[in-house]
């Protein structure tokens, strides 16, 4: 795979010069490929490396005291892994791959060097860092306080909007690797009340699916407004110095 997928991803928000390019591109000179259901990261353990994602989705959880499991989010192509270990030694989460994936590692300390080399992308990692946490923070709350059938629009939405701004969507439709129990243990839901929620947006002509995975929106903005969904995967970046 040529260039560098983090790049790619920033330059969604940003024009990046030829050497913010390069230096990111250095992160990404190491391939590793990681089987489905392979972890990544050990929840509780310490980690040496953090990972940008070439290729694939994985997932972030937390197991919790009952010994259930509560996916905290779905990680795409661009994505960082491991951000929690810039604050602590151990992981709070284990990172696991949902389907086939190609990652790249990195050190902390090759991560602080990119940033005392380039603030811009810093504050850019940053500031996806702390929309990454309002999309959390905004499906705990739906977790919380929706219906089962708003919980599930509000995943598809988001991951739709995420693939979206990768450019990966094809048509109206994407390709949704995701077991009824993953999604069930992103929403608080069971696996049989996931499916429940699905047939019931197929018969309302929200959303169609096929039996190869692949997921059409009908009507997004209905399905948007029943499931209480802000896009978050835009960022305001206006206010950033010029790059290096």
């Amino acid at each position: 795979m040529g260039g560098s997928c983090l790049a790619e991803r920033l330059s969604h928000y940003v024009r990046l010069s030829d050497a913010e390019h390069l230096s990111l591109s250095k992160l990404e000179d190491n391939d590793r490929v990681c089987r489905r259901g392979a972890v990544i990261i050990r929840e509780n353990e310490p980690s040496r490396d953090m990972f940008i994602v070439r290729s694939g989705w994985l997932h972030s959880s937390v197991v919790l005291g009952n010994g259930s499991r509560q996916i905290m989010r779905f990680h795409l192509k661009g994505d960082i892994l491991g951000l929690p270990l810039l604050a602590f030694s151990d992981s709070p989460e284990t990172v696991t791959a949902v389907t086939d994936a190609v990652l790249c590692p990195f050190s902390r300390e090759r991560l602080a060097a990119l940033i005392g080399e380039h603030p811009r992308l810093g504050t850019l990692i940053l500031g996806l860092s702390v929309a990454e946490r309002v999309a959390l923070a905004d499906r705990l709350a739906s977790i919380g306080r929706t219906s089962a059938r708003a919980r599930v629009g509000a995943l598809i939405c988001e991951l739709f909007a995420r693939i979206r701004r990768l450019g990966l969507v094809e048509g109206d439709g994407i390709q949704l690797p995701l077991t009824q129990e993953e999604i069930g243990d992103a929403t608080g839901l069971t696996a049989v009340h996931v499916n429940r929620m699905m047939r019931a947006l197929v018969e309302d002509r929200i959303i169609a699916r096929d039996g190869g995975g692949r997921i059409r929106l009908l009507d997004e903005a209905r399905l948007a407004a029943d499931s209480n969904f802000a896009d978050r995967s835009s960022l305001e970046t206006g206010w950033l110095a010029p790059g290096k």
